[in-house]
């Protein structure tokens, strides 16, 4: 739907990957340069407008919309440069991780970790703390090194460790709520390879043994099927080669027949028959058998995902996650509620970002979905309130009902945080409803 402004500039409505939120900005803004990023904060502010960037579009709260001016960093694309002696590189904020992962490659390099897809924006990406697996290596915005920050009266700010390190301490988990950012500079190494050891395990197993897993592997994660006893593990660990994709047609089969066409047909059914579901996961948790292959990271850490759904994250001490995953299992099987989508488990070392779902504490993620279009208010309020009995932190940019209030009770630094938003943006020309929600107003 295209819309008219008060100005009479046409702007179309926005919405989210998930389908979960739309916005209606007063007018749309595609700058090309940090310049013009900064003379479009500044317009805004001088019409009383907020402002807001919107990426991909993955996040499936509301932290991206405005009824004011939306940017769009479609055109802040591109890698700056690369420091081959510092090991970074320096990209512009709107580009897509797609876009930077096989940039770094056709340059002999790679980041270190990364999440399991690749359609979002880097901006997007680090600005809610996306993150994959990993025992040593943490969150995307854990590898930044310097970042460039577009402030509520224009002003342009760079940050690093060095150079106002109060600012960087929070805005590389800045939620959009302390500037725009235009340009990000990421610790980088040499490209590598990665061997995936992908295999089925019981769901006792592995949580009987969950602690040697995470110790043994550089990256290991996995998914329970729920209303089963059936998990799919996968290890990553990096190796001397050589590489040994997979097959182009049995990788076809895993990646795109059973993890997207097959899974497709058993959700849209199981939407339609809900009782149809635990049969349905007992097939489907039985349908992907062990493989094994070596490649480069990208094509390892990251998979297609097109089978829209909407979802909660929670992170945990890793200590806590298996005690919480049980109380899940337990949960489901005494409710009337039936399950599609697997619950997916992954770690995270600490780091010290100050909203970083990691900040001070080894990590663990639990993680459910749910088909888009499923209702999911039950699941996920039950779920929610294992989670926030274990110390719980929500992932910025999944579906949670957490307020300020709450938050500030699990995140040490929470006021280190909201102290610094007042000074960059006092008059609050970065906010919506949402982060009134989760900051305070």
């Amino acid at each position: 739907m295209t819309t008219v402004s008060a100005s009479g500039t046409a702007t179309r409505a926005w919405r989210n990957w998930a389908g979960t939120v739309t916005a209606r900005p007063a007018r749309e803004v595609s700058p090309a340069s940090v310049d013009e990023v900064a003379d479009a904060v500044r317009r805004a502010a001088e019409d009383g407008l907020r402002v807001k960037t919107v990426g991909s579009g993955h996040s499936f709260t509301a932290i991206a919309a405005t009824d004011g001016v939306l940017i769009r960093p479609d055109l802040l694309t591109g890698i700056r440069r690369i420091d081959r002696a510092a090991m970074t590189v320096t990209v512009e904020s709107g580009t897509p991780l797609r876009r930077l992962n096989a940039a770094l490659a056709r340059e002999g390099l790679s980041l270190t970790n990364m999440g399991d897809i690749m359609e979002q924006t880097v901006a997007g990406a680090v600005s809610t703390g996306t993150h994959g697996t990993g025992r040593d290596s943490g969150s995307l915005s854990a590898q930044i090194t310097a970042l460039e920050l577009v402030t509520a009266d224009g002003t342009v700010l760079t940050c690093s460790r060095a150079e106002r390190p109060e600012v960087f301490a929070a805005a590389r988990v800045g939620l959009g709520a302390l500037g725009v950012l235009t340009a990000v500079t990421l610790a980088v190494e040499p490209l590598f390879l990665l061997r995936a050891r992908e295999e089925p395990m019981s769901l006792d197993r592995v949580t009987a043994e969950f602690d040697a897993l995470h110790a043994e592997n550089e990256h290991f994660e996995f998914y329970w099927f729920p209303h089963t006893d059936n998990c799919n593990t996968k290890r990553n660990n990096r190796s001397a080669g050589p590489a040994d994709p997979p097959g182009a047609f049995s990788g076809w089969v895993e990646d795109e027949l059973l993890s997207n066409g097959l899974f497709q047909v058993a959700n849209t059914l199981g939407r339609a028959v809900p009782r149809a579901i635990p049969a349905v996961a007992r097939v489907a948790s039985r349908a992907l058998s062990a493989r094994s292959y070596t490649d480069i990271p990208y094509k390892v850490f990251t998979s297609p995902r097109r089978v829209r759904f909407v979802e909660m994250e929670y992170a945990l001490p890793r200590e806590a996650a298996m005690a919480a995953l049980h109380e899940v299992r337990a949960m489901i099987g005494r409710s009337p509620l039936k399950v599609s989508f697997p619950v997916e488990v992954r770690t995270a070392p600490a780091d010290d970002i100050a909203l970083s779902t990691a900040s001070g504490r080894e990590t663990a993620y639990i993680a459910v979905h749910l088909y888009r279009g499923t209702p999911h208010r039950a699941y996920f309020t039950a779920v929610e309130r294992i989670m926030t009995a274990h110390g719980g932190r929500p992932h910025w940019g999944k579906l949670h009902t957490r307020d300020a209030e709450r938050l500030a009770e699990v995140y040490p630094r929470f006021g280190e945080f909201t102290a610094l938003r007042d000074r960059l943006d006092p008059e609050r020309r970065f906010a919506n409803d949402h982060l009134r929600r989760v900051l305070g107003s």
